[in-house]
């Protein structure tokens, strides 16, 4: 997934009101939109490296959008809006081992009243997840909050095997050069408890690493889920 144009990297000074960041780029603070509800646990200092993009649709109130942080060294893609273009970039283009012989691609899948999945390729489920968190483990996590959507994902998900589909839940992990992902349990243990009983009920977990720089974010490899003894 491309940008339209050259990100424009600055420095974080905060965030607030949960969709706000100021960004300082040379000599002068911007105000952009922050499109993550996460906590965004550990990218947040002051300081950080970020690069952030510009729209000039005169409807919007904030010209510019937060993309990319820099933080220990790596750099994350923190705009949750853009998880689905790139899995459905990398689908197209046969990026994942998993999919690469699907014949038809369905964005924003309709599965019953209340729940939609973000792709239907042939009979598998895609439902995605973004991923940001790393902590000093050098595993990148999920969730970085209580995720009570994640959870009914889950259910959603195991019912589906019974109407004949193969269902994926795949971690998009925006985290540079990382190789190794994990449920954060510490941070909720009823997703984590759940994520077990859906993998026995035979959802499929995949975690996939993007590389990412000014110019585009894209699907990299594929890296191993480790789960808590």
């Amino acid at each position: 997934m491309k940008f339209t144009s050259t990100l424009i990297k600055g420095k974080l000074i905060k965030r607030y009101k949960r969709f706000f960041v100021d960004i300082k780029v040379n000599n002068s603070t911007l105000t952009a939109h922050c499109p993550n509800t996460g906590s965004m646990m550990g990218l947040l200092d002051k300081g950080n490296d970020v690069w952030i993009s510009k729209n000039d649709d005169p409807k919007r109130k904030l010209k510019f959008t937060l993309e990319i942080i820099k933080a220990n060294n790596r750099l994350v893609g923190v705009n949750t809006h853009r998880a689905n273009r790139i899995v459905e970039h990398a689908l197209n283009n046969k990026l994942f081992e998993e999919f690469k012989s699907i014949k038809t691609i369905k964005p924003e899948f309709k599965f019953s009243n209340d729940t939609r999945f973000d792709f239907l390729c042939d009979k598998s489920i895609i439902e995605v997840k973004n991923v940001t968190l790393v902590r000093k483990n050098e595993f990148a996590e999920f969730p970085d909050a209580i995720t009570s959507r994640g959870l009914k994902h889950l259910v959603k998900l195991i019912n589906s095997i019974k109407k004949g589909y193969k269902p994926y839940v795949l971690f998009l992990t925006q985290i540079q050069g990382i190789n190794n992902f994990r449920i954060a349990k510490d941070i909720d243990n009823n997703y984590y408890q759940n994520y077990l009983i859906a993998k026995k009920a035979g959802v499929k977990f995949l975690a996939y690493r993007c590389i990412l720089n000014s110019k585009e974010i894209k699907i990299e490899k594929k890296i191993k889920i480790f789960d808590e003894k």
